[in-house]
């Protein structure tokens, strides 16, 4: 997966909701949206960059803060066990 391609798409979503007047409302609003539409491993890629310091760098401050403030949200849950 293309973590670079994430981020950047990420960050269209940011630049989209960071319109918005409230910042909480934004946040909650790019998780949201992360969360509805992407699947479970394009979420997991992106909250992996996260422990990276120099690709989440390239993060909008508004993305970083979203994916930070909503981590558990937007972790994928574990198939269950055969």
């Amino acid at each position: 997966m293309d973590v670079a391609n994430l981020i950047d798409m990420a960050n269209r979503i940011g630049d989209f909701f960071d319109s918005l007047p409230d910042q909480h409302e934004a946040t909650d609003s790019i998780a949201d949206h992360i969360r509805r539409f992407w699947e479970p491993r394009m979420r997991l890629a992106i909250l992996n960059a996260l422990d990276d310091p120099e690709v989440s760098a390239t993060m909008t401050p508004i993305v970083h803060e979203a994916l930070i403030e909503h981590r558990q949200d937007l972790t994928p849950a574990k198939a269950p066990a055969a």
